[in-house]
């Protein structure tokens, strides 16, 4: 197994005290300063591997991302069915890896603020585009045409709505209890159509 290397410590310390620091003060108003101060460095330090604040933003929505395509993969890899395919899909967005309050918080205030940053907006729509991709090729071996797309509109929004309340949430989350209630909707949802 390789070592890591510094910088790459350095980037993964500020990647994490980004999700903490952001999930305390928000994405518009906390600084360089304060994310440097809980990663124990200084906002120069940030500069110099970031460039800016946008950069560590860019830097660490990149960081969940990788964590969400790992997870679906993985999940990927072991479907055998459509309706396996969009459990996996619903799984690695509930992941035991990405599913916890500040990571969800985070995420939520990515997606707000994507309209105001081109990086963002860029990585916002590439997110999407693949999520949609996925669900749309499963549902439509397993529904009629005519139902494909709000299908899928009523999967992505589920999962978006159990993201926005995990992110508002006082307490710790459960992963495992949200992967089962989301195989449940991927029940309900194509419940009427035919079986693979």
């Amino acid at each position: 197994m390789a070592r890591k290397r510094i910088r790459d410590i350095r980037n993964e310390e500020f990647i994490e005290a980004t999700i903490v620091t952001v999930h305390k003060r928000g994405y518009a108003s906390v600084t360089m300063a304060e994310i440097a101060r809980e990663a124990g460095s200084s906002a120069a330090s940030i500069s110099y591997y970031f460039g800016s604040k946008e950069g560590l933003m860019e830097a660490t929505m990149r960081h969940l991302l990788r964590k969400l395509r790992t997870a679906m993969v993985a999940g990927y890899d072991r479907a055998q069915t459509p309706k396996e395919r969009l459990y996996a899909v619903m799984d690695a967005n509930f992941a035991d890896s990405l599913f916890s309050v500040p990571q969800c918080n985070i995420w939520m205030q990515f997606w707000a603020n994507a309209p105001y940053s081109t990086t963002l907006a860029r990585l916002h729509r590439i997110n999407r585009a693949r999520v949609r991709s996925h669900f749309l090729a499963e549902l439509g071996q397993l529904l009629p045409a005519a139902q494909v797309e709000t299908a899928r509109q009523a999967l992505q929004s589920y999962m978006d709505g159990v993201w926005l309340q995990a992110a508002q949430s006082e307490g710790p989350l459960n992963a495992e209890a949200a992967r089962r209630a989301a195989h449940q909707v991927v029940d309900l949802v194509t419940s009427s159509g035919i079986e693979p």
